[in-house]
């Protein structure tokens, strides 16, 4: 288990089952986790580049567009973007 902790935007529900499988904690895309939380990688639909108004939050994560993409791909990005 990797224990990198993830947030993933609520219609993402393939990407985050996915994920969890491969040992990442995964949680909900709000403003509230990506301010308090220490994120390896933050995964976003595409369909809204700006989520919930968040395009202005401060957030050291790498973000993930998983848009046309599946779940392996985004736990590969995620993989790629820690090393």
């Amino acid at each position: 288990m990797n224990n990198k902790r993830v947030a993933v935007e609520p219609n993402l529900d393939n990407v985050r089952d996915y994920l969890s499988q491969e040992g990442y904690d995964c949680c909900d895309l709000d403003a509230e986790n990506l301010a308090g939380q220490e994120l390896s990688a933050v995964v976003i639909s595409g369909t809204d580049q700006n989520v919930m108004g968040m395009s202005e939050a401060a957030c050291q994560a790498p973000v993930i567009n998983a848009h046309g993409m599946r779940p392996e791909e985004v736990a590969q990005r995620i993989q790629n973007s820690a090393q």
